[in-house]
């Protein structure tokens, strides 16, 4: 069932989108104030204001989908904030860009929110200085450590086609100057099926635990060249629950581990953990069954991440 379009903006509106509900009612975390606006997180005189809308509907709705909801396409602000089950159980509300790279997300203090939206309205700040100055869980100005491999904010030249809608994890060749590397990157990782998949016909008995393997669907197409993180988010269908995608980009076939870059599609949109090719089925796993988070696999700046061993 399609997602009800958002509502339209006036100047100087952001939308306060709820996307967590239990029997059907609204969960705020906190978030409101007494009245049920949202003037709770923003200071008197700010010349921002919040506006709270609620649609069961809108449950469980990823930050990636909320441009597609927007009425003609378009939002008089440059952002929404999304109160999803992060926000509402302790964690962050999340920044969603709708202007420069739409669909990707920041996590910013609920303390913070008030100036970093009047910053972002009278132009003292862009989503992309957000995005440099996060942290590992892709918090804004958060104290989780630095990430080793900073998210890429390029903006696209070019449109890109929407992503296979899929349960599961999407593998998506970005760079096409090296077949001989792609084919390679497909054989080790046990080649592909029929239908196009990785990993889907491996024998449970054969399994190395600390080389999971890597199930997903395999994207190999010219339409994708180029692609950035943070265009991932709003390219993949609200249909099925994509654990994640994994870009093989140009810095893949440029080192001998093939590291992937793998895309948050849920915690915080856009952002990015590159690892190596044989660790990417571990994080599919893990993140399938809650055992692990995204960032877990986000390598942070001078420490050895944690598959290397000690």
């Amino acid at each position: 069932m399609p997602c009800p379009e958002l509502p339209r903006t006036t100047s100087g509106e952001v939308l306060m989108v709820c996307a967590y509900y239990e029997n059907g009612e609204p969960g705020w975390g906190g978030l409101l104030a007494p009245d049920g606006g949202g003037a709770a997180l923003v200071p008197d005189d700010s010349p921002v204001r919040l506006r709270p809308v609620a649609d069961p509907g809108w449950d469980h709705l990823r930050g990636g989908n909320v441009p597609a909801l927007l009425p003609g396409g378009a939002s008089a602000a440059p952002v929404a904030v999304l109160v999803d089950i992060v926000a509402v159980y302790g964690g962050e509300p999340l920044l969603v860009d709708l202007a420069a790279i739409p669909g990707r997300g920041v996590r910013v203090a609920k303390e913070r929110l008030g100036e970093v939206l009047a910053a972002l309205f009278d132009g003292a700040l862009v989503f992309d200085d957000l995005i440099r100055d996060t942290d590992l869980r892709g918090t804004y100005r958060g104290g989780a450590g630095r990430r080793a491999f900073p998210v890429p904010t390029t903006p696209p030249q070019r449109d890109f086609p929407a992503l296979p809608a899929t349960e599961g994890a999407l593998l998506v060749r970005t760079s096409f100057e090296d077949d001989d590397g792609w084919r390679a990157l497909l054989d080790e990782l046990g080649g592909t099926d029929e239908e196009g998949w990785v990993g889907a016909d491996i024998d449970p008995d054969d399994i190395d635990v600390d080389r999971y393997p890597l199930t997903a669907l395999v994207v190999d197409d010219p339409a994708y060249e180029g692609l950035p993180p943070g265009s991932v988010p709003a390219l993949v269908p609200p249909e099925e629950y994509t654990v994640l995608v994994a870009l093989a980009d140009a810095g893949t076939f440029a080192a001998a581990d093939r590291p992937l870059a793998a895309v948050d599609l849920h915690d915080t949109p856009g952002n990015i953990a590159v690892l190596p090719w044989h660790v990417a089925g571990s994080m599919v796993c893990n993140l399938e069954i809650a055992n692990m988070d995204f960032h877990d696999f986000v390598p942070v700046e001078g420490v050895r991440p944690w598959w290397e061993g000690p």
